[in-house]
């Protein structure tokens, strides 16, 4: 079976953030900017690495780490990949907003991080990339590209794509713990959020078993790795998700 490898410090899960910035990450949500709402759920979720990586004073490089920004242009925020307990010293880095949402040049960064990484990581867990955006994009189809970092593998399986989508026309969820996923076959009330769906990877039963230790436990089997991003308390579970991977 695909994605049963474990996160060890000698075969690190590694995980690549790719961070809307557009000027719309200024707007509200639940008394807060959206782009604060993002930082405090992406701030649990590094804290969630640390934590899942510490035996006693020592954090273990469990988890490696990238992590980028794009508006109109992209910006490597932790200046290349950083294991998680260097992270974990340098701190959780400020967000600012920009401009447009260029999605593809972000993507294609990313895709040629991970084609210059992908044969170091052929015995550790598939890579995850969890891309988080409140927009359609402004330049080039990001599809392609996408589609392209999603047929890269290692032994443990192709690489992971997560879509965080913040959006206000998405139905608000209640209780985002009693919540059932995004499957295939559900409604979704956004066009650019049914791309998105399709861009998404199935989630891994590993992953869905390890959101169920956090409390997440009625994420169908078929549901994919994609969160409609209408409250906080789903943008937060969107990071968590991303940080799911099983770890020994």
């Amino acid at each position: 079976m695909p994605y049963e490898v474990l996160a060890t410090s000698n075969k690190p899960a590694l995980i690549i953030y790719v961070l809307d910035l557009s000027a719309s990450m200024q707007n509200p949500m639940a008394g807060k900017r959206r782009l604060d709402v993002v930082s405090e759920a992406l701030q649990a979720a590094l804290l969630q690495m640390v934590c899942r990586s510490t035996r006693g004073r020592l954090v273990a490089p469990r988890y490696r780490v990238a992590m980028f920004g794009y508006s109109d242009k992209v910006y490597d925020i932790l200046d290349g990949v950083k294991s998680v307990d260097i992270v974990a010293k340098m701190g959780f880095p400020r967000l600012t907003t920009m401009r447009t949402t260029d999605t593809a040049r972000a993507l294609e960064k990313v895709h040629e991080v991970l084609s210059r990484e992908i044969s170091a990581l052929e015995d550790c867990p598939a890579p995850l990339v969890c891309h988080m955006t409140d927009g359609e994009y402004t330049g080039e189809d990001p599809s392609q590209v996408a589609r392209a970092i999603r047929n890269l593998a290692v032994r443990d399986g192709n690489v992971l794509f997560e879509n965080i989508f913040i959006a206000d026309e998405f139905e608000k969820i209640g209780n985002a713990q009693a919540w059932c996923g995004v499957t295939p076959s559900c409604r979704l009330n956004n066009d650019y959020a049914h791309r998105l769906r399709d861009l998404s990877s199935p989630l891994p039963e590993g992953y869905r078993q390890m959101m169920a230790e956090y409390g997440y436990r009625n994420l169908q089997q078929d549901a994919v790795m994609m969160l409609p991003g209408a409250t906080p308390e789903l943008v937060a579970m969107g990071f968590q998700m991303s940080a799911a991977t099983p770890v020994r």
